[in-house]
């Protein structure tokens, strides 16, 4: 849009996102030298409206970035007292004894939170050391220099038309350029895939990995709730030819978090990852725990479980990718959050070094070096394994190996299978309908379980209807002659909120419909598409969920 005017506003450091890397990386950088502008840019409504994640924090990064965290009273208070693993059939269970977990694995001295007000805290962290905080600004283009770098972002654009164009009523927003720019969108962030594909920063590592994580949270009944429990399973309904499991957390206040996450390399068109949550909530351990009790919110997001050999170069010209960006999640301990915060300390201390010396526009590959041989890198490599095998050997089978090779690497440091390739992307893992049958899932029963539509309206989530849509396909015609002839239409199922429907017309399913008004923002669409037709781009500012307590 170079024809567009825009007034610009110059930073030191301009931060895409107000999650627990980008703020990480804000509030150090105000700590090495309070004099550094510093701005932070969140496309949700307020920060945490767009936060979503289970959780399970280990406090190792906000140790590190706020040692005195109790004492400014961080939302980080319940505290994990009962570890549980059960490996789950359908009338039954198996605990796994925590002594066969290896000592990774372990939650002692981890906390149950929401990281939607942890990131609320440490916004006002950040404020308070003179941190510059828009929410409701979505960063929808990046602006290069004259070199080919990194100079800054679009944000703020408000009204347009819903082609796409300016109308009359169209703020164009404005630029804000930065020494450096930080890219923390989470996961499949749009700016980022821009940045990763322009300086080819995934040419040396393994494709990215994802899951499919869903969440509710309830406030059940006293006598059913037990505050520090976490409660982790596998198998059923998943059964063991797809990778997946559920977490179940009790934190504060009657509340209890329930989740499952769908590893997305699934092969088979029919499933449907939120009915295996659904169905999940009915298996007697979790149904007796939320009987009686009642849902509050839900939420969805994807989940990187590509680890350490999925990690892009993480500095370009310019800038650098924080967080799930580089996709920084540790698989089998279901935690990310530390090492996005790991991330943000470290992408700080590069930058601020570098403007004190007068640099600007250029490579941070100090923070490349730092990221993968530090906390981060030695949280992941122990671990790498894990997913590739959990893909070839299936759950159980990865579970065996997977367990094998965490203890070995715990014991000598060293891995007998040496470092593990992913093969195909979740995408091609997808196999044509002609490999399958159809699955029949129960239908809801409005009391554990629920359709589709009714949960995205726990999820506050809303779109102005005017605006182009942020689902873009890339070609219109694939949907129904491609994916609906050859693959049964995954994308009615793989979306968490029923955003892609297939609408009859007499009697024949004729036309693609979507519905982004229900986008919660979760990008499983632009993952797992099996003809990579459907891209996500932000709405515009404040769009999307508004999470209370996720």
């Amino acid at each position: 849009m170079s024809e567009i005017e825009r007034e610009a506003m110059e930073y030191d450091v301009v931060i895409v996102g107000a999650g627990p890397a980008g703020l990480s990386a804000a509030i150090r950088l105000k700590q090495i030298n309070a004099d550094l502008e510093v701005v932070v840019l969140e496309k949700g409504s307020e920060v945490g409206a767009h936060i979503l994640s289970g959780a399970v924090l280990d406090p190792a990064g906000l140790d590190r970035l706020i040692p005195d965290w109790k004492d400014k009273g961080a939302p980080v208070t319940v505290e994990v007292k009962e570890d549980n693993f059960y490996i789950l059939g359908e009338d039954g269970q198996i605990r796994l004894p925590n002594a066969l977990m290896p000592p990774l694995m372990n939650n002692h001295g981890n906390y149950i939170v929401s990281m939607g007000n942890v990131c609320r805290w440490l916004a006002e962290q950040a404020e308070a050391m003179g941190v510059e905080i828009f929410p409701g600004m979505a960063c929808s283009e990046l602006v290069y220099g004259d070199n080919g770098e990194l100079k800054g972002v679009v944000a703020g654009v408000f009204g347009l038309e819903a082609d796409g164009s300016y109308g009359p009523d169209t703020e164009p927003g404005m630029e804000l350029h930065g020494k450096y720019v930080f890219l923390s969108e989470g996961v499949r962030g749009s700016l980022s895939k821009e940045i990763i594909a322009k300086y080819n920063l995934d040419a040396n590592c393994d494709v990215p990995k994802f899951g499919i994580g869903m969440k509710e949270i309830w406030e059940v009944k006293p006598e059913n709730h037990n505050e520090g429990e976490v409660t982790h399973s596998m198998g059923w309904p998943l059964g063991w030819k797809n990778g997946g499991g559920s977490f179940m957390y009790h934190l504060d206040n009657n509340q209890v978090y329930v989740g499952y996450i769908v590893n997305l390399d699934y092969k088979n068109p029919y499933l449907f990852p939120y009915m295996e949550f659904q169905r999940w909530k009915h298996h007697s351990r979790i149904a007796k725990v939320l009987e009686g009790g009642r849902r509050v919110a839900y939420g969805a997001r994807a989940v990187t479980k590509g680890g350490f050999q999925s990690i892009p170069e993480v500095s370009f010209p310019g800038g650098a990718l924080l967080g799930c960006s580089a996709g920084l999640v540790n698989l089998p301990r279901i935690k990310g959050n530390h090492n996005a915060m790991h991330s943000g300390i470290e992408a700080a201390e590069a930058a601020a070094a570098a403007i004190e010396a007068g640099r600007s526009g250029d490579r941070l590959t100090d923070y490349d070096t730092a990221l993968k041989t530090g906390p981060v890198g030695q949280d992941l490599k122990p671990v790498r394994n894990v997913a590739p095998l959990n893909a070839k050997l299936g759950p159980l089978g990865g579970l065996i190996a997977g367990g094998f090779d965490m203890w070995f690497q715990t014991i000598f440091k060293t891995s007998l299978f040496g470092t593990l390739k992913h093969g195909k992307t979740d995408a091609q893992a997808t196999e044509t309908k002609y490999h399958h049958e159809p699955i029949d899932y129960p239908k809801p029963d409005g009391k554990l379980s629920f359709d589709r539509l009714t949960n995205v309206s726990f999820s506050m989530t809303n779109h102005e209807e005017s605006q182009p849509a942020h689902l873009r396909l890339t070609d219109p015609d694939i949907p129904v002659n491609k994916n609906l002839a050859e693959y049964a239409g995954p994308s009615a199922r793989y979306c968490p909120a029923g955003v892609y429907e297939f609408v009859e017309e007499e009697g024949k399913p004729t036309r693609f419909q979507i519905n982004f008004q229900n986008c919660v923002h979760c990008k499983t669409c632009d993952i797992k598409d099996p003809s990579q037709n459907i891209t996500w781009v932000t709405p515009q500012g404040g769009d999307g969920p508004n999470y209370p307590n996720m």
